[in-house]
């Protein structure tokens, strides 16, 4: 329960919304400062370390009433307030310089099932690996998320988090029935607020903001509820969520560029792409196929291809065998193929297979309604066989995508981008500080070559579809790379950054949670 002492000056909070099952930090929140030993790990763990932040605290919280406790104290000390969850935040929206105070949420990882609400709750320091053990485990379900295990559902969820699953189920945000969430009012209280997709729920559009808005944007996220969108309250749990399959068949493939000319290289793409193309409705029926094909810099050896098929034994090597000959046909065949059928949890726990290591990483993105065009590809070759650099961690992945992921409205949910074949991300990575300005110029450059046509960026039309939320890159709000004259607002949101908008200045008047690409009030 609530002490007398934490309801002073603000409104009333039920006893349900304030404590945690999960809660193993009794006095907290525990600050560390950075003489404590804890600090070092604590601003720096994640995927990429090319931003290092130097707040004045952490706050490690165990329940919603530390979360209200950090804020409040935050707010009233006037200091600039971050949110960390899993740590795989691609740019400095945590670790920027002017943040004082940053809200560790690690110790918040329960997953279970909320009677009362009728739904399964996750906290917000959850990795998606332990989301996807509890669940599998206790009720032979999972949610349709990312395919990192390490990432904190905190950030990944309300981004509109994608994986091998979500061409089968849809992305992770479409199954958020509610969340909770610490407000600061206009008068600077902080307060927790509950808000659901249900119809009557006066809270709705925050729940709406949440599911694909992005994060870091209205207050503090400490726990999520889902519940599979045509689910009732009847529904029993084993039903709630997807059931996947029994097995997993994952694999990867490498083509070598030995003996790779510009033509082979081409007809690899244009393949892929055109498989892309015509298997990305809602309702394909290969849409348990999913594969992310990394085009690398020459110097790397080879192009890298990893993925999973879930569907049966038998029906799923049919599957993959038929995308392999697809993606082939007329050019070269993989020169290795690995390929693995794994019980669908030991799949999900391992992941990609990549390591997270001690890496700087820039990242772009752009959903893609068609294949690259003739021309684009043509420029991908020329940077990814540029002899003017040396540059070798650099890569253009292209993810199949579409399947369920199409099947709700833009406007349903935040997440707007529901009309796509293939995600593209333009990747960079360097262990050495010291590279950067030379692979920061390569990316930047490959990704305005790509989308010249349209000033630089994938401005939403008839090929592009915008940019993804979730792999934030500040060159978007950026006049020198993004000469579109459409705002980053609308490559991320579309139509929705108003509404979005809208939500801002209801749920955070004064502006305390905000980064380069939050979203900004109407």
């Amino acid at each position: 329960m609530a002490t007398k002492d934490e309801h002073a000056g603000r409104t009333v909070l039920e006893a349900a919304t304030v404590t945690g099952a999960g809660d193993w930090l009794p006095n907290g929140p525990v600050r560390v400062t950075p003489a404590d030993p804890r600090y070092a790990h604590l601003t720096t763990r994640g995927a990429s370390n090319r931003f290092r932040g130097r707040p004045e605290q952490v706050y490690l919280v165990g329940s919603t009433a530390q979360v209200v406790r950090a804020v409040r104290e935050s707010v009233r000390a006037g200091a600039r307030l971050a949110v960390r969850s899993g740590g795989h935040c691609f740019e400095d929206f945590v670790d920027h310089p002017q943040v004082k105070a940053v809200i560790d949420m690690s110790p918040m990882r329960e997953v279970s099932f909320d009677a009362a609400r009728r739904a399964f709750v996750v906290e917000a320091g959850a990795t998606l690996g332990e989301v996807y053990r509890k669940l599998y485990l206790g009720w032979g379900v999972t949610l349709p998320a990312g395919y990192h295990p390490e990432v904190g559902v905190g950030g990944h969820v309300p981004g509109g988090g994608y994986g091998p699953l979500c061409r089968l189920f849809g992305l992770v945000s479409d199954y958020l029935y509610a969340v909770e969430v610490v407000v600061v009012d206009r008068r600077g209280e902080a307060r927790a607020v509950v808000a659901s997709r249900e119809r009557d729920d006066p809270n709705r559009e925050l729940w709406w903001a949440h599911a694909g808005g992005g994060g870091g944007n209205f207050g503090v996220i400490t726990r999520m509820w889902f519940r599979a969108p045509d689910a009732t309250r009847d529904t029993e749990p084993a039903s709630m969520l997807p059931a996947p399959t029994r097995t997993a068949l994952t694999f990867t493939a490498d083509w070598s560029w030995d003996g790779m000319d510009e033509e082979h290289f081409a007809r690899l793409v244009r393949n892929h792409g055109e498989w892309a193309e015509r298997h990305r409705g809602a309702d394909d029926p290969q849409a348990a196929l999913y594969a992310e094909f990394a085009l690398t810099r020459r110097a790397a050896g080879s192009h890298l291809m990893l993925g999973q098929v879930t569907a049966e034994p038998g029906a799923d090597r049919r599957l993959l065998d038929g995308f392999l000959d697809a993606v082939s046909a007329g050019t070269r065949r993989p020169a290795k193929l690995n390929v693995q059928r794994l019980p669908w949890l030991t799949a999900a726990l391992r992941g990609s297979g990549e390591a997270v290591g001690d890496w700087h990483i820039k990242i772009k993105s752009a959903f893609l309604r068609r294949r690259l065009t003739d021309r684009q590809v043509a420029v991908l070759h020329r940077h990814l066989t540029r002899a003017d650099t040396d540059v070798v961690g650099g890569s253009v992945v292209l993810n199949t995508y579409g399947g369920a992921v199409n099947t709700p409205s833009p406007t349903a949910t935040a997440m707007p981008h529901r009309d796509s074949a293939l995600k593209l991300s333009c990747l960079a990575s360097w262990a050495d500080p010291q590279w950067a300005s030379a692979y920061l110029a390569w990316v930047r450059a490959c990704y305005r070559d790509l989308f010249a046509d349209t000033g630089g960026v994938p401005v939403p039309g008839e090929h592009a579809d915008g940019a993804f939320i979730n792999y934030p890159d500040t060159d978007l709000a950026d006049p020198r790379w993004n000469t579109s004259g459409t705002p980053w607002q609308t490559l991320y949101h579309k139509a929705n950054h108003a509404r979005l908008g809208a939500v801002k200045a209801r749920w955070d008047p004064r502006d305390v949670f905000h980064h380069a690409l939050s979203v900004r009030a109407a």
